[in-house]
């Protein structure tokens, strides 16, 4: 894999916020990735129970101050990157004070999800892109991690179909078991369709639960790893009918052979 361009998009990482299967395969495959000669970059949302002092977060001017349109609003987005330690692998931080200030990540103190998340999930998207397109940095895959980011396979395929720089560019979404179960804002498939998205394209979004919203992204992507033990019969059944090529999961011990393998299935 050396100086193979691997993005990684990810709802959650370690060390930055607490360990669970997302979290862990989020640092663990892009550190595999890594100290096989890989370059790699990792991008998360800023949420506010992250300790930016702790983790030494600094803003990056240049490629902060540009704003976003979700469901109409214009949204400032401010770029943030910090280092994972001893490891030289750069964290770019996704914030916007109204989605990603509140100290919690996906729900409020009583469990209950946050009402925008759907929101959070668009702006997260276009944010990575945007980001990207200001770098300059190419990748060979980009490589979904978690529900919040299920929806940058879907802007890629349609949103942003005709921006050169992603043209050869293979998206590869993980999928995990499942974690909330309520439906996200029902208006969820308006709000994506208001980008040009048709809406046969994402008409799963119609019911917006954990499901519906993997399945989506599944749809959009060019490859699936099932992630987890505990991913539904129905959407591994879902995955396997896809017509994607999908790698069925994979212990810890042996993820990052079958990880590098499937990867080289895409050219790489």
């Amino acid at each position: 894999m050396k100086d193979k361009r691997i993005l990684y998009v990810s709802s959650e990482v370690v060390p930055y916020l607490a360990e669970n299967e997302v979290s862990l395969m989020s640092y663990d495959v892009p550190k595999m990735i890594n100290d096989q000669g890989g370059q790699i970059r990792i991008f998360m949302p800023r949420y506010g129970n992250i300790n930016e002092r702790r983790h030494q977060l600094h803003e990056v001017i240049r490629l902060s101050g540009m704003n976003l349109v979700v469901n109409d609003l214009d949204m400032p987005l401010i770029i943030k990157v910090a280092s994972i330690p001893k490891e030289r692998i750069q964290v770019y931080f996704i914030d916007n004070d109204e989605y990603f200030k509140r100290k919690a990540t996906f729900a409020d103190e009583e469990g209950v999800l946050y009402p925008d998340n759907d929101e959070r999930a668009i702006f997260f998207a276009k944010g990575v892109v945007e980001t990207v397109k200001k770098l300059n940095w190419v990748p060979d895959i980009i490589h979904v991690h978690g529900w919040l980011a299920a929806m940058l396979p879907i802007y890629m395929k349609h949103y942003y179909k005709h921006e050169a720089l992603f043209s050869e560019t293979k998206i590869i979404t993980s999928v995990y078991g499942q974690s909330f179960d309520e439906n996200l804002d029902l208006e969820m498939i308006n709000k994506v369709k208001f980008d040009g998205v048709p809406h046969d394209s994402v008409s799963d979004l119609e019911v917006p639960n954990y499901e519906n919203v993997l399945k989506a992204s599944i749809l959009h992507s060019d490859g699936v790893i099932i992630a987890s033990e505990n991913v539904s019969p129905s959407l591994t059944k879902f995955i396997e009918s896809s017509g994607k090529p999908f790698l069925p999961f994979a212990t810890k011990d042996a993820f990052a052979e079958a990880y590098t393998n499937f990867y080289r299935t895409f050219g790489l």
